[in-house]
């Protein structure tokens, strides 16, 4: 079958880390919807498209069958798995659970010689945005997220998150990329790291608040904000 293309994959070039990078990759770009819902991609194909060859990418996609993201598919390659409206409002009201009352309590605790490395990856997340890089602002989202997260001291509530958002599906980044509305949204971080500048923590848990509303709402479905 013909696949359909998918942009923003940067080709990753030959390094050490190469199963690893192609896996967190082809992981973003799932997420971002980039690989299809539904569609059955080879090796070959994905891996002409980072500048690869197969092996690597083939390793990876073992990787991201046990994480649920795909299936293999015998002699044809693996399916991007599909998740339900009600399984992604699922997801979502879990992380609502945890992750804006757990910002709050970080806000306090956050060392001030922290702030310049926190917002240098907040400015990454803006940087893919201006770069037309959706599978970098994937995955440079989680990085600033997660190590946010990590100053709880609590390894399995970051370990939980880090699942939930892997198991989210953000489709409608993609045209909020192309219109120019996803920097708006990239901005928020630079936002966040105010609040939490200013160790206000009751505003830095209600900018949570929205930012997961976002995920089910606007980031979910490309629609205009209300």
């Amino acid at each position: 079958m013909n696949v359909p293309p998918t942009p923003h994959l940067q080709s990753l070039g030959q390094r050490a880390t190469l199963r690893e990078r192609v896996r967190d990759a082809l992981r973003a770009a799932i997420i971002s919807g980039e690989l299809e819902p539904g569609v059955v991609y080879s090796a070959p194909t994905l891996g002409a498209r980072f500048g690869v060859s197969p092996t690597p990418v083939r390793e990876a996609m073992l990787d991201l069958v046990k994480e649920g993201l795909v299936v293999a598919q015998p002699n044809k390659g693996f399916r991007i798995t599909e998740v339900s409206e009600e399984d992604l409002d699922d997801l979502a009201a879990v992380r609502l659970l945890i992750e804006p009352p757990t910002v709050r309590a970080c806000v306090p605790v956050i060392p001030e010689e922290d702030f310049p490395s926190l917002r240098e990856l907040a400015q990454a997340i803006v940087d893919a945005v201006e770069r037309d890089d959706l599978v970098g602002y994937v995955r440079a989202d989680h990085v600033f997220h997660l190590t946010l997260l990590g100053y709880s001291g609590n390894r399995h509530l970051v370990d939980v998150v880090s699942d939930l958002r892997t198991q989210t599906r953000l489709l409608g980044l993609s045209p909020l990329l192309q219109s120019g509305r996803l920097g708006h949204s990239a901005a928020e971080h630079h936002a966040l790291m105010d609040l939490i500048e200013g160790r206000d923590g009751a505003a830095a848990e209600e900018l949570m608040r929205r930012h997961i509303g976002h995920v089910r709402g606007l980031w979910a479905s490309g629609a205009e904000e209300s």
